[in-house]
């Protein structure tokens, strides 16, 4: 597409947009009276209108049918998951049974890893993105050591070529083979949160596999952002946040992928708890953990209603939306006209102001676009805020902004180029 940098071509294609509407759907926080333009939803998601009315149905149950909520009502708590199962299948490319909503994101990665690192004699080493989110380095890092294993020998990063921002799939798959021999899991995020790169899972997966390893994946910039098939790509794992892409609101639960190649495995060890127990026999409260089939039986404890409601009331809309498919059409878009905004501010000011490090590739990025900010770059991004636009900040000097197809516009990227160009000229 030729794009065009007017407000004019940006209301135009915004016209023509079939997920213009969804954007009603959302509260945007406001200053002044005035609503921002929010390009954040990589760090936490939108509120979904509905929010409130689904949250409001279960405190109404809570309220008329206290403990009996569980098992009465229209939604009884004890089988509510299985519900959101149905709806974030989806989303990741997976069977209803391989996912489940439940606890917290490194929550999850540690339950998730308790059954899949499993290290012996040579094979006890871990290969990850170097800069992964604090997180999960210091998760690898404790499971690391919990096995009795030195992290600087055990953990293996994989860092950009010198003078370079994002990671070759040839490296990274060059890296696995090297140390099949002491390779035990391959865990990389499927989006990095600093450069915005789509890592080639399916690529990662194969070669990870090819080196008897597990692999894994955390999908907290992924899942909701980009489309991913977890079933067909034969990952082993995945666990994500729903807060961000999902606006399942701040602290939302997360969900696990366990590919169902796994469900029969009893070699499999697990931290084990009630709820994921074997649903017909759990109530017999009997000894012995038998667990649920599937990725239910990760679970440890009852479900946790409040925060499902949360995340079911914004899973409708991404069924409303038809899923992945039209939204990535929208986003793909979207992403690079922003590109197309800062590279047309660089010419405006005859200097590369701002260098985006995210891929060019539409295939290799989501929808989060990383600046590298020359000057005073915290002073424009601190610009950009107290004029209503809301991105993220990244030390030292990079600006994450991100057009979630949901509710981001065209105008949205269009304005926020507008206030970046008058900023700049005013330094």
């Amino acid at each position: 597409m030729n794009f065009e940098n007017t407000l004019s071509f940006a209301k135009e294609l915004d016209a023509q947009d079939p997920l213009s509407h969804l954007r009603e759907e959302f509260l945007f926080p406001q200053k002044n009276g005035k609503p921002f333009i929010y390009l954040c939803g990589n760090s936490l998601g939108l509120q979904p209108k509905a929010a409130r009315e689904v949250l409001g149905v279960q405190l109404d149950n809570w309220q008329n049918l206290g403990v009996e909520g569980w098992f009465e009502g229209d939604t009884p708590w004890m089988y509510y998951h299985k519900e959101l199962k149905k709806l974030m299948a989806p989303i990741v490319g997976a069977r209803p049974a391989e996912v489940c909503p439940m606890n917290t994101l490194t929550v999850n990665l540690h339950l998730l890893l308790v059954s899949f690192y499993q290290p012996k004699e040579k094979k006890f080493k871990i290969i990850m993105e170097a800069g992964a989110f604090p997180s999960d380095q210091y998760a690898i890092e404790s499971q690391v050591r919990f096995h009795g294993y030195d992290p600087e020998t055990a953990i293996i990063e994989i860092s950009p070529r010198p003078g370079e921002y994002t990671l070759r799939i040839e490296d990274i798959t060059a890296r696995i083979a090297e140390n099949a021999d002491e390779l035990a899991l391959v865990l990389f995020g499927g989006i990095n949160y600093f450069s915005g790169q789509w890592f080639d899972m399916p690529e990662i997966t194969k070669a990870g596999h090819a080196a008897g390893a597990i692999v894994g994946f955390d999908l907290a910039h992924a899942a909701g952002n980009v489309p991913l098939s977890l079933h067909d790509w034969d990952i082993d794992f995945a666990c994500w946040c729903s807060y961000k892409y999902q606006n399942g609101g701040p602290g939302g639960i997360s969900g696990i992928f366990v590919h169902e190649k796994h469900f029969n495995d009893q070699t499999l060890k697990r931290f084990a708890g009630w709820w994921g127990y074997k649903e017909s026999i759990r109530f017999k409260m009997e000894k012995g953990f038998t667990p649920e089939v599937g990725a239910d039986g990760w679970q440890i404890s009852c479900a946790q209603v409040m925060p499902m409601a949360l995340y079911h009331a914004s899973l409708k809309l991404f069924q409303a939306a038809g899923y992945m498919e039209p939204l990535r059409k929208k986003s793909i878009t979207l992403t690079a006209y922003l590109i197309y905004i800062i590279d047309q501010i660089n010419k405006k000011l005859g200097k590369a102001q701002f260098v985006v490090i995210t891929p060019d590739d539409e295939n290799d990025r989501g929808a989060q676009v990383s600046i590298i900010a020359e000057g005073n770059a915290k002073g424009i991004f601190q610009q950009l805020v107290e004029n209503n636009v809301l991105g993220d900040w990244r030390e030292p000097n990079v600006i994450r902004l991100s057009a979630v197809p949901l509710y981001n516009s065209f105008e949205d990227v269009y304005l926020t180029g507008e206030l970046l160009l008058k900023i700049c000229n005013a330094q």
